[in-house]
């Protein structure tokens, strides 16, 4: 078999598995402030590194890959002065660590 004709087969092969699957490529946008402390995806503020390095619920500037258009409308806690808390799709200057 050329190699071409296993490129296809193998392309034809994984196009075959999404399809039985069901699964679908879904737009993702960065949600601020959504994250529990240490589940953020990446960027949790200055002095930190990546994934799981949020230290707060919540933390404003930590953020989690959730599908495009829902982060402002997540179910997320009021603060603790009984306002509502939402996401964010720029970072937020909201429950973050104490320094």
């Amino acid at each position: 078999m050329s190699k071409s004709i296993k490129t296809a087969a193998l392309v034809g092969a994984v196009a075959a598995s999404f399809a039985a699957t069901g699964v679908a490529a879904q737009e993702q946008e960065k949600c601020y402030g959504i994250s529990l402390a240490g589940e953020n995806d990446c960027a949790a503020g200055p002095g930190t590194t990546c994934a799981g390095t949020s230290t707060v619920d919540y933390q404003g500037n930590a953020w989690t890959l959730v599908e495009a258009g829902t982060c402002t409308e997540i179910d997320l806690p009021e603060m603790a002065d009984g306002s509502e808390r939402m996401g964010s799709l720029e970072p937020l200057e909201r429950d973050l660590p104490e320094a």
